[in-house]
């Protein structure tokens, strides 16, 4: 027994000394990655805080010297080695990085990004990039026109019939993009929104707290005094503190331990996102206060009340021309999906409208990728990112209306695999806008918002009024730099750098701990009982940040959900709660029976294509869902037939968006004016069993397909022959090798 009890000690006596020599290294291990952080930071920042991007680039306008000069400018990335070479023949994508406190870059900042993922396919791929330091006098007004020119240069480089440039819009770049893609339409192609916020006062009870933070603040009137304080420039570094405030678990403890668990293999992860979370920027006060007051609390955008050049222009989102594309999550605690889609309900009633506006609008939701990891991850990058990238063609010909793209996995006997080219299949299903709504819990909630802007409004001006001239007139240039150097972001990576003369002998001491590295085994007890210390830690951080939040919540609803504070503002406070502040008025109602006017006279005009679309959209409108196989199926077709050879992609386009208006439109006057557009019987038949074939390559036909097959038929006056049964499938063959294969639309 005392053997026993020996052994039990001596072991347990050897995990404490395994345990405390791995401790002791890591400790130092750690400390030395911080010490490097530091190092990285002040390299960064004396090289002027570049770009993180991975790729290298070239600047082909910079914004400093447009007419209205600002810190922005337009960059040609250039493929790496391992990429094949540009297709200037290939549609142009433009990635605009947010700018919200850090520098740019997130958007490339990985060989698996959006910009990698665009130049392994060979298209163009351009950066909208900016400087540390913004140019005096610079306004939002004036980054909106420099990107518009972007985008117009980008436009002129590219004029052949790949399309317009898909551009991406990341968190804050959506929100620009958007105003861009609104007032230049004839510049901007489909536009992919990441992560962006555009209806801010949405959100769920119990959640998402962010969007309490103005009106516990009293509006936007902080944000004028940072500005003040910094003498006219607002630090990006309040962003980003706003952001680690969010989730204190991760800042002050999990980000950190999980760097000193796995010291090993963490460092150059570590240190490589460090660069780019400390590279802090400014904006101006004015570009500050227009956000904070047109959209984080005026939440103005997805109303059409942004008024720009003197008024004489409005920001219509209904004004955007191309497909939206809408990437958001679940996982989000920064920009939730009801903000990133809740401006839909804000525009439009149903999708009826959207139609009418003809708009489309394709959303796709991960289950559970963070607000970075939508921008960062690899498996993002490689699933939804990379099959909304491929799907652009069938993105851009889908006929208005509402959608949500479904990615999932192939399987080895699902039909038309050889449509496909990666491990994925996407389809877009039809979505109503009360589908947006059930993402939430209502929109009362939002009510309170609204007394929030009035407040924010009275204190601007006050504080406009009273303090902020005595303000500035108390600031200067070094008492704003002193400010910032002493911002706790850029305090700690100053003081833990080589710089400090107390960490002399840090980095010998480190090296000497590499070489002597005896990583504890993860079954010590006392490896395992400091794991469940770390659980203990971060669990209690985010409980206490659970009751913060509650009680933010809870204090916010009772003082702007109150009758009383909406009276004094001048508010009704039993005013019914209106989503939609504006309907078009009668201009755009004339201009709807105008464009239905002249429709209606194509129901007999056109030529085989027109009539193959109408076929196909009349018997695959039933149920709505696109799927990507028959749409690869087609370019086949009109590759191997030569239907449509003559055609470019914006006349395809509008072809199957003007076929599908007359569809929805008069279904049986549709049907019964088919044969205008293919006199001949021949033709009828080989359209017909075109159609057939492409609507097996999804997987067998469904009843109601059948159907509406057989009306085709006996419409068209052709005996088609054996409708295929809803279980049988048809393979399309492959084209001859010996066609020539034109730049067309099909293709």
């Amino acid at each position: 027994m005392a053997e026993t009890d020996k052994g039990g000690w001596w072991s347990l006596g050897q995990h404490w000394a395994d345990y405390w020599t791995d401790a002791v290294q890591r400790g130092l291990l750690f400390c030395d990655v911080l010490r490097e952080r530091g190092d990285t930071y002040l390299d960064h920042q004396a090289s002027g805080n570049p770009p993180v991007l991975v790729f290298d680039f070239d600047i082909i306008v910079d914004g400093r010297e447009l007419d209205e000069p600002v810190n922005y400018a337009l960059a040609a990335i250039r493929p790496p080695a391992n990429c094949p070479p540009t297709d200037p023949e290939l549609r142009p994508f433009v990635v605009i990085d947010p700018r919200a406190g850090h520098g740019p870059g997130i958007g490339g900042f990985k060989m698996d990004s959006e910009i990698g993922i665009a130049l392994r396919q060979g298209h163009p791929c351009y950066f909208v990039m900016f400087f540390p330091v913004p140019v005096p006098g610079q306004t939002i007004e004036c980054v909106w026109r420099a990107e518009k020119a972007f985008l117009r240069r980008v436009r002129e480089a590219h004029p052949g019939n790949a399309g317009k440039p898909f551009v991406i819009g990341n968190c804050q770049g959506g929100w620009a993009l958007t105003m861009v893609a609104a007032s230049a339409p004839e510049d901007v192609g489909p536009i992919l929104l990441a992560g962006s916020p555009l209806s801010y006062w949405a959100g769920v009870a119990g959640k998402n707290p962010m969007r309490y933070q103005g009106g516990m603040l009293g509006g936007t009137w902080l944000a004028s005094l940072t500005g003040d304080l910094g003498h006219g420039q607002f630090d990006g570094a309040h962003l980003v503190s706003n952001f680690e405030q969010m989730d204190p678990a991760n800042t002050y403890w999990k980000k950190g331990y999980h760097l000193y668990a796995n010291i090993d293999k963490e460092r150059n992860r570590f240190l490589e996102f460090e660069r780019w979370w400390g590279g802090h920027y400014l904006l101006n006060k004015e570009e500050m206060e227009w956000i904070s007051q047109n959209l984080f609390v005026g939440n103005r955008l997805s109303r059409g009340e942004v008024y720009l050049d003197d008024g004489a222009v409005r920001i219509d989102l209904r004004q955007i021309r191309s497909p939206i594309i809408v990437f958001a999550s679940w996982g989000d605690n920064i920009t939730p999906p009801q903000q990133a889609l809740y401006w839909i309900a804000d525009l439009y009633k149903d999708v009826e409208e959207i139609r009418g506006n003809e708009q489309t609008i394709v959303y796709c939701l991960h289950e559970q990728i963070g607000h970075l990891g939508i921008f960062v991850s690899a498996g993002v990058a490689n699933k939804e990112h990379s099959e909304l990238a491929s799907a652009l063609d069938l993105i851009d010909v889908l006929p208005p209306g509402l959608y949500e793209a479904v990615i999932t996995d192939t399987y080895p006997e699902m039909p038309g695999l050889q449509y496909l080219q990666g491990r994925y299949v996407i389809r877009f299903e039809p979505r109503e806008v009360d589908d947006i709504l059930a993402l939430g819990d209502g929109r009362d909630g939002e009510r309170a918002f609204q007394v929030v802007k009035r407040v924010a409004e009275i204190n601007q001006q006050l504080y406009d009024s009273f303090v902020s001239p005595w303000l500035q007139a108390c600031t200067t240039p070094w008492t704003a730099h002193l400010m910032r150097e002493m911002h706790p972001s850029r305090f700690e990576r100053r003081w833990f750098s080589s710089r400090n003369p107390l960490l002399n002998g840090l980095s010998d001491w480190a090296g000497k701990a590499r070489e002597a590295r005896k990583p504890v085994d993860g079954d010590n007890p006392f490896w395992q009982w400091q794991q469940t210390v770390s659980d203990w830690t971060a669990s209690m951080l985010d409980g206490w940040r659970d009751q913060r939040d509650a009680m933010k919540e809870m204090t916010f609803r009772a003082v702007y959900d109150a009758p009383l504070t909406a009276a004094l503002v001048g508010l009704d406070p039993r005013r019914p709660y209106r989503v939609r502040s504006h309907g078009g008025g009668w201009e755009r109602e004339e201009m709807l029976r105008l464009k239905r006017r002249e429709l209606e006279e194509h129901y007999s005009e056109g030529g085989a294509v027109d009539g193959f679309l109408r076929l196909l959209i009349y018997v695959a409108i039933g149920n709505g869902v696109v799927d990507v196989r028959p749409f690869n199926a087609i370019r086949r077709v009109m590759q191997d037939t030569g239907l449509g050879e003559e055609l470019t992609l914006e006349a395809f386009k509008q072809a199957v968006r003007r076929q599908t208006w007359l569809v929805r439109n008069d279904e049986k006057r549709a049907l019964a004016t088919i044969q205008d557009l293919l006199p001949g019987e021949a033709q009828r038949a080989m359209a017909l069993e075109l159609v057939m074939l492409l609507l097996s390559a999804a997987g067998p036909i469904s009843v109601e397909k059948q159907q509406r097959l057989g009306r085709v038929a006996l419409a068209m006056g052709v005996t088609a022959g054996e409708v295929p049964d809803a279980g049988e499938a048809v393979v399309l063959k492959k084209p001859r090798a010996t066609r020539s294969r034109k730049k067309t639309a099909a293709k």
